[in-house]
Order: structure tokens, then C-alpha cells, then sequence
């Protein structure tokens, strides 16, 4: 199969190539026009286009690769793939050209394809849930259809509230499917390594609280009350923690890809702690957001696509050369965005540093697994 036929094999191949790509020319086209260096024609203005490239262009296609590879194992189906995976890919891909480079005038193009690509991928992933009773997983998709609505919101009216609750909802995606893969690949692995698997803990009612917490902080931030989303923000940081901290992730320090996927989710109970800080103490609020966006967001999505692009192509759970140096550039990035929010480091210094950790950690990612992911699997199956 040629590289291009098998990028469409499986949905995390094309989409996690997507991803990547889209982190690395995102941040560089954003730094390039906020430089003066170069005009971008873009669909919507500056400041819109760039919450939004880097919040849901850049989340949706790694829930595309993710979700559309994770239930097909949860509900035993055949996988998304040839022309019906391309279409789904080229609308996603659509929207970024005609955003980026299409002008005012093509405003309503980009919004209608980037509002159609989430509720496509749901659909999916829902008939196959649906089909095979899974009803577990329907909290993920409920989650994902709650952030179309402040997608929806974002295009439409451009205001904080909204991509403030994008950023609860992806805070709670990560939570919640982080909270599955993290201790069960830990618990796996003290396993095989004859170590106590139950060292790593998981309480159902905490997981309970922990989305009550999600969703009271969700409706504070959406009706913008201050006090209700700090004292929400601070409770659902503890009970995140908490959590976090029952997994033990530091016995599985020798392990890169464990302890990035533990390291990352820590940033989630920071970030809301930043939050809390932003609507009680008047701290930046892109102190919060960078937080997430930069330290949870891009180094989850980091440490899940180089185990699933691993262990989906048939090959050993064996980190390639270089990229615990990109783990370790996706974190640098987060810490240097919030010295500079914070003014420890000078704005221009600190902005260029951050980009140039952020750019090189996905550059590096592209380079070890653009090959893995255009390559049939090596144990000969298909995917």
C-alpha cells in the first residue's frame, strides 16, 4: 500500500499527522504575522483566528484520531477508513485553508466546515457505541458535543465566556479519558515489570465528584460569576489532584511514555488553580489558558499519539530516539508562556522562546513518526 493510501488505513494515521502539522504552522504563521513579517488573509480576525486554530483546529483532529481509533476497540467494529476517513480528513482540512488564506470573504465557508467536522466525528463514534451498548463512553461524546456549542458560540460571537468553556470541556475530555489510559497502561506496566499493579488506584466516587465538580464549574464560568467559578475552580483542582495523585505516577518515572501522560495531567489542577486566581486575584487569564492549552492540552496530545501510533502499527511500546526530548520541549514551552504572562521574562524573549519549544517538540514528533504512520503495520495486519 502506498504512504498515502495507508495514512488513510486508520483514522489516528491521518489525523494525528494532522495534528502535528497543523501545531507546527499554526504557531509559526501566528508568530510570523504577529511579527509584521507576513499578512495573513484570514477568514476571521487575528486575535479569533488564533483562540480558535489553537484551541479547536488543533484539539479536533487529535479527538478524531483518538475516539475514532479507541472505539473500535471498545465496541469490536471495523475502523473509519478509504474515502469515508479522506472526506472527514478534507473537511477539517478545508477549513484550515480557506481560515488561513481565504479571506473575510470566505468566513462563512470556514465556520460552516469547521462546525460540521466535530458532530461528523460523534456520529461515528455514536453508532458504534449506541450499537454495541457501550453506554460508559456516551460521557465522552456528550462532552464533545457541549464543546461544538462553544465552538458555535466562538464563531458566532467571539466572547471570552465561550472559549473559556471550551476550555473547561477540553480540561474535562482530558480528565475524563485521561483518567482511563493513565492508570490502566500504569497498572500494565508495574505488571509486567513484577511490580503491585494495585499500587495505582482508582475510586469510583472520585471520579464521580470530579465530574460534578467539571460540570458546576462549567455552568459557573458560562454564567461568569467570579467567586462561583474561583471557589469551583479551587475545589475541582483538589479533587483533580487528588485523583492524579492516587495513580503513584512517580513509579513509573523510568517510563517516557507513562510519566508524560501523569506530568501533563498535572497541569490540569495548576491551570485551575490559575483560574481561580484569574476571577479572584486578578491574575493574566492567559496564565490559566496557556497553562492548559500549552502544558495539559499539547503535552496529552503529545504522549497519547507516540504510544497509540506505536501500539496500533504493531510495534514494541519502545519511545524512538529524540522524542523525550520533545516531551521535555512541550513542558519547557507551558513554563515559558507563563514566565512571560507573569512577567518574569520579557514579552518578546519569553512569546519566541515558548513558540520555538512548542514548534520543535511537534517538529521532532513528525520527524520519528511520520514514517510509522504512512507504513503498514509491521506485524502485517491491517490498519
Amino acid at each position: 500500500m502506498k504512504p498515502l493510501q495507508q495514512l488513510f488505513a486508520f483514522p489516528f494515521r491521518i489525523f494525528f499527522a494532522a495534528t502535528a502539522i497543523w501545531a507546527v504552522l499554526a504557531v509559526t504563521l501566528w508568530a510570523l504575522q504577529m511579527s509584521g513579517m507576513v499578512t495573513l488573509p484570514l477568514a476571521y480576525p487575528p486575535l479569533l483566528w488564533h483562540r480558535h486554530e489553537m484551541l479547536f483546529a488543533f484539539l479536533s483532529p487529535a479527538i478524531a484520531g483518538f475516539l475514532l481509533t479507541a472505539v473500535c476497540v471498545w465496541t469490536g467494529t471495523d475502523r473509519l477508513h478509504g474515502l469515508p476517513l479522506a472526506l472527514l480528513w478534507l473537511l477539517w482540512f478545508g477549513a484550515r485553508i480557506s481560515v488561513t488564506f481565504g479571506g473575510e470573504a470566505a468566513a462563512p465557508w470556514s465556520m460552516a466546515l469547521d462546525l460540521a467536522f466535530l458532530p461528523l466525528v460523534a456520529l461515528d463514534a455514536g453508532r458504534r457505541i449506541v450499537r454495541a451498548q457501550q453506554w460508559r463512553q456516551l460521557v465522552v461524546l456528550l462532552i464533545i458535543a457541549l464543546l461544538w456549542l462553544m465552538q458555535l458560540g466562538t464563531l458566532i460571537q467571539d466572547a471570552p465566556v465561550y472559549t473559556n468553556g471550551a476550555l473547561v470541556l477540553a480540561t474535562a475530555l482530558m480528565l475524563v479519558i485521561g483518567g482511563r489510559i493513565t492508570p490502566n497502561f500504569s497498572a500494565n506496566w508495574l505488571r509486567m515489570r513484577g511490580g503491585d499493579p494495585a499500587q495505582v488506584r482508582t475510586l469510583f466516587p472520585l471520579e464521580v465528584t470530579l465530574l460534578a465538580c467539571l460540570l458546576l464549574l462549567l455552568i459557573a464560568t458560562l454564567v461568569n460569576h467570579d467567586s462561583a467559578v474561583a471557589t469551583m475552580a479551587i475545589t475541582t483542582s483538589l479533587v483533580a489532584l487528588l485523583r492524579i495523585g492516587l495513580w503513584r505516577g512517580w513509579l513509573m518515572r523510568t517510563e517516557p511514555l507513562l510519566w508524560i501522560l501523569h506530568l501533563s495531567l498535572l497541569w490540569t489542577p495548576v491551570a485551575l488553580l490559575l483560574l481561580a486566581g484569574h476571577h479572584g486575584l486578578g491574575w493574566p487569564a492567559t496564565a490559566w489558558q496557556h497553562a492548559l492549552g500549552i502544558g495539559a492540552m499539547g503535552g496529552l496530545i503529545l504522549g497519547v499519539m507516540t504510544r497509540v501510533a506505536l501500539g496500533h502499527t504493531g510495534r514494541p511500546l519502545q519511545l524512538p530516539p529524540g522524542m523525550v526530548t520533545a516531551y521535555i520541549l512541550v513542558q519547557a514551552a507551558a513554563l515559558l508562556r507563563l514566565l512571560t504572562v507573569f512577567g518574569a521574562l520579557p514579552w518578546r524573549w519569553g512569546i519566541f522562546l515558548s513558540a520555538t519549544a512548542w514548534v520543535l517538540a511537534f517538529t521532532l514528533f513528525l520527524w520519528r513518526y511520520l514514517p510509522v504512520l504512512w507504513r503498514p503495520r509491521v506485524d502485517g495486519k491491517p490498519g
